[in-house]
């Protein structure tokens, strides 16, 4: 790829994300910027790898196989002041089944309940009018019962490629027995 070309496609994707109010696919920016799959990928990642070294408060990020631009996280107190709502807009009930589903998926109502010892019909409601769950089919065995897992939104919303990004397990157990502490 001629070096103008590529600087030119280089800056068509970035305006492209930047306009975009949806996650967009390789595909459609390729066919948009008439280039290969493959050359907008690389272009996509480079555009990434700048965005992440520059200062700002901007981000190019790939999520669940589309790609867009984002705010930085630690910028997120600054967007929340602006709409005047919390980072989830959700209940501690919420947060807390939807960190169940998503370390656990998929599963299942009664098993969400067993975890956290309360029914769960209400955060289950909440999340999925939200779009971050979703039912992912039903388990075999006795009434079938539904699957839940995390959705694209789900992805979107905090700032993750995939699931392998979460945070391990691990941190919050030791930030919870350090809060126990004080």
């Amino acid at each position: 790829m001629a070096v103008l070309f590529k600087e030119q496609t280089k800056a068509a994707l970035e305006t492209l994300l930047f306009v975009a109010s949806e996650p967009l696919t390789v595909q459609t920016l390729a066919r948009i910027v008439e280039a290969d799959l493959d050359d907008v990928t690389e272009l996509l990642q480079e555009l990434a790898e700048e965005y992440e070294k520059r200062p700002g408060g901007l981000k190019i990020m790939e999520t669940a196989g589309t790609w867009q631009m984002s705010t930085k996280p630690e910028y997120a107190p600054y967007v929340e002041r602006l709409y005047r709502k919390s980072a989830t807009g959700l209940s501690r009930a919420a947060v807390e089944t939807l960190a169940i589903i998503a370390y656990r998926q998929p599963i299942t109502k009664t098993e969400l309940e067993l975890i956290r010892g309360v029914k769960v019909d209400s955060p289950i409601s909440t999340l999925l009018e939200k779009n971050l769950i979703e039912e992912k089919g039903r388990r075999e065995g006795p009434g079938r019962p539904i699957l839940f897992g995390t959705t694209r939104e789900f992805l979107k919303h905090f700032g993750l490629k995939d699931l392998s990004e979460l945070p391990p397990l691990e941190e919050f157990l030791v930030e919870e027995l350090e809060q126990a502490e004080e």
